[in-house]
């Protein structure tokens, strides 16, 4: 029972790996703004500013400081 098991498991983790990549004519839709991580740069510069000034006092994201701004 356990080697069925383990050989449906093995045979569905290597069944992921045949996923082809994407053909020419389908990169188009992966290159459009709506499909990045990220739409507007401006927004997120923003808003790790935000982040970073809020959380500087406890030691967020690697950056050091008071939580006042001054460094």
């Amino acid at each position: 029972m356990r080697r069925a098991a383990a050989i449906t498991l093995i045979a569905l983790l290597l069944g992921g790996c045949a996923i082809e990549p994407p053909r020419a004519w389908e990169r188009d839709l992966l290159a459009r703004p709506a499909m990045t991580m990220d739409p507007d740069p401006l927004e997120r510069r923003i808003m790790y500013n935000i982040y970073t000034s809020r959380e500087n006092s406890f030691g967020g994201n690697g950056v050091g400081g008071g939580g006042c701004g001054c460094n």
